[in-house]
C-alpha cells in the first residue's frame, strides 16, 4: 500500500490532538474512520495525533468487528 508524506511537526501534531479531544468530548466515541474525516485532515496527522493522545493516556482504542472505536477516558 502506498502513503503519501505528510509533512508536520509536534507542534502541528500536539494541535491535531487537541481538535481530536474536543471532538471526542462532543461526539462521544467515534471509529478511527470517522475521526478522520470529521477533523477534515491529512490521515497521517490524524492518526500521529491519535498516537499521541493514547501515549498521554487520554483515550482509549477498542477494536470492533468492523474497525477501532475511539473514546475519552
Amino acid at each position: 500500500m502506498a502513503t503519501v508524506s505528510v509533512s508536520c511537526d509536534l507542534e502541528q501534531i500536539g494541535e491535531m490532538a487537541g481538535v481530536i479531544w474536543r471532538l471526542l468530548d462532543e461526539k462521544g466515541p467515534l471509529s478511527m474512520a470517522q475521526v478522520i474525516k470529521q477533523t477534515g485532515e491529512a490521515r497521517d496527522l490524524v492518526l500521529l495525533a491519535l498516537g499521541w493522545l493514547a501515549r498521554e493516556d487520554k483515550i482509549a482504542i477498542d477494536n470492533e468487528s468492523r474497525g477501532r472505536t475511539v473514546a475519552l477516558k
